[in-house]
């Protein structure tokens, strides 16, 4: 089945703001300008809003990314969530908006696209170099009518490159560093985390993520934002850089789980390019959006596996889980049954450790250079992890050795392949105890739905036995929370208003369910809503248009693309940011009497 989202959107593939307020708070961008339509907000609007703006005529697909692009230009020189922007993404808008008025409506940098733009891991390595083919999720996704915005940064090679203390979440040396945009210098959690970050504050209307372990839903929940890791084999991982064949997925991350619904919807089905896909147990893909149900949780049966998160905690967690805890009783409110001590029957750290090690790092080394393989082009030369290796070495860009190559020396290092005996009993284990003595277990013992559990704990078994999981917000950390630092102590780890998430875990097949689950969870609580980033853009839809007689509405000003490869100076962003306020501010005071107060 061909999915077709509900309108022309714009994505972002992993892909200081001022704002005057009123007396009620409200951002003045909901108040409309005489003789102009009121737009959502853009870091608010969802997929729906933009359905209804794009059929009443009051929005074009140009519109919608012109205004994107001016976003990112206002905070990317900080935040650096986009590393590329698509130089084609106005022209396919164009054509696009051509389409609808025929009465035709469609419904990060380590997933390749046939265009001009680069599919880098983040890394110089690959600059330049051109995949043979579009990767599948990217061609179901423009077959749904996507104007595909841009890359988002990500952690240099999924964080595959070097240990914790020489890293951090969101750096690439082609890329920069990511920050989240709920504290200064706040880490992203990675490796999805541009994607994350550009949704967050509405610079794309959804992203697409990889995730081997927790690279979709922990960026995700640092963002304030929904994250869904699919079944494996739920969607296709054809021409995507992988880390291993045996754990990787490609989901999606958006404001809203109905948006994310849409987008798996959008992306997953079978794919010839990638066997695995074969496993899936329906021909005819759901359509997740349908279970998004407000009565989600009414009679559904839930667990917590509390000596699954209890390993987990620490002096930082006391704040997560008090709001993990009111968060099981709005469960019960809503008419679940909550089992208690649905527990995991064992759960080994160092064998998980131990075996996870095996796998990834046996196979990263085989599906890299099968990766590599099927490029159109390589100005680099670059065949396999060691080639990677030296390049990084020997180039300055790379940051090395303040970056270390401690995981791809330990890579290869090891004397076995993936398809070794010692590689596969490796895999076994950890299936063995993902499933039947992990999640599968509790959920079988105690005939669960699903399990929930705080997703700075969850994503750990589900990531070895190829589970789903939905990631919505659940909290933030309180205004006396200390700051913790990553251990590179070059980041924000925890602090006031970072966001957390709670996690919804099933069996393999199970989106269907946990969607309706967590949709229904986030309608009640609305978490999201509760708090605002420190740091946001203050362009939207309504600040560049105008109407005219030869078309409802036209930019005020001409767009300039934004120099990715460069960063701006601060003053260019405080003029340009002032500039705004003063024409915004002598409007508002022509009609309203405000306190001038900035947020």
């Amino acid at each position: 089945m061909q999915f077709s989202l509900p309108a022309r959107l714009v994505y972002v593939i992993s892909v200081v703001s001022i704002a005057l307020s009123n007396p009620t708070g409200e951002r003045l961008s909901h108040l409309a300008t005489p003789n102009l339509p009121a737009f959502p907000l853009l870091d608010n609007i969802s997929i729906e809003d933009l359905h209804v703006l794009f059929d009443n005529g009051s929005l074009t697909s140009v519109n919608l990314v012109r205004a994107y692009m001016e976003r990112i230009e206002e905070v990317n020189p900080t935040l650096r969530a986009v590393g590329e922007l698509n130089p084609d993404a106005l022209h396919i808008a164009r054509a696009l908006d051509v389409e609808r008025s025929m009465g035709r409506v469609r419904g990060q940098d380590n997933i390749a696209t046939k265009d001009k733009m680069n599919n880098t891991a983040g890394s110089y390595a690959l600059l330049g170099a051109k995949a043979s083919r579009e990767s599948s999720v990217v061609t179901r996704l423009r077959d749904a009518g996507v104007v595909v915005l841009g890359k988002a940064t990500m952690g240099e090679w999924a964080q595959c490159r070097s240990r914790k203390a020489s890293s951090s979440h969101g750096w690439s040396a082609y890329g920069g560093q990511v920050l989240g945009a709920y504290y200064p210098q706040q880490d992203p959690s990675g490796s999805s985390s541009g994607s994350a970050v550009a949704v967050s504050i509405g610079l794309a209307v959804g992203s697409i993520g990889t995730e081997t372990s927790g690279s979709i839903v922990n960026p995700a929940e640092k963002s304030n934002i929904v994250g869904i890791k699919p079944t494996l084999g739920l969607t296709s991982r054809d021409m995507v850089i992988p880390i291993s064949l045996r754990q990787d997925t490609v989901g999606p991350i958006g404001r809203t789980v109905k948006d994310a619904a849409y987008m798996l919807s959008a992306i997953a089905g079978k794919d010839s390019f990638d066997n695995w896909t074969s496993t899936q147990p329906y021909e005819i893909t759901p359509d997740y959006v349908k279970s998004c149900n407000h009565l989600g949780l009414k009679g559904a049966r839930v667990g917590i596996p509390r000596n699954g998160i209890d390993f987990h905690l620490d002096d930082s967690t006391k704040p997560v889980m008090d709001a993990f805890e009111t968060a099981i009783q709005t469960v019960r409110h809503a008419g679940a049954r909550v089992i208690e001590e649905a527990n995991f029957s064992s759960y080994d750290a160092p064998s998980f450790a131990r075996n996870s090690s095996i796998v990834l790092d046996t196979d990263f080394v085989a599906g890299l250079s099968n990766y590599l393989s099927q490029l159109a082009t390589n100005p680099n030369d670059i065949h396999g992890l060691s080639d990677i290796a030296r390049f990084t070495r020997f180039h300055g860009q790379e940051h090395y050795p303040d970056r270390d190559t401690y995981v791809w020396d330990r890579q290869l290092g090891r004397n076995i392949t993936h398809d070794s005996s010692e590689s596969w009993a490796a895999y076994q284990a950890n299936l063995f105890m993902g499933g039947e003595q992990g999640v599968v277990g509790a959920l079988d013992r105690h005939k669960l739905d699903a399990l929930i559990m705080p997703t700075f704990a969850a994503f750990h078994l589900p990531a070895i036995a190829g589970l789903p999981i939905v990631s919505v917000p659940l909290g933030f950390y309180p205004a006396q929370t200390a700051l913790r630092m990553n251990l590179k102590k070059t980041l924000v780890s925890v602090a006031p208003n970072i966001p957390f998430g709670i996690a919804f875990v099933g069996r393999k097949w199970s989106e269907e369910k946990l969607v309706s689950l967590a949709y229904a969870f986030e309608q009640r609580t609305m978490v999201r809503r509760q708090m605002r980033p420190y740091i946001r853009p203050t362009f939207e839809l309504s600040d560049q248009l105008e109407p005219t007689e030869e078309t409802p509405y036209k930019l005020k000003v001409q767009y300039r693309a934004p120099a990715m490869d460069r960063p701006k100076l601060v003053y260019e962003i405080m003029l340009k940011t002032i500039s705004r306020l003063t024409s915004l501010r002598s409007w508002v005071r022509s009609v309203f009497s405000l306190n001038g107060s900035l947020l």
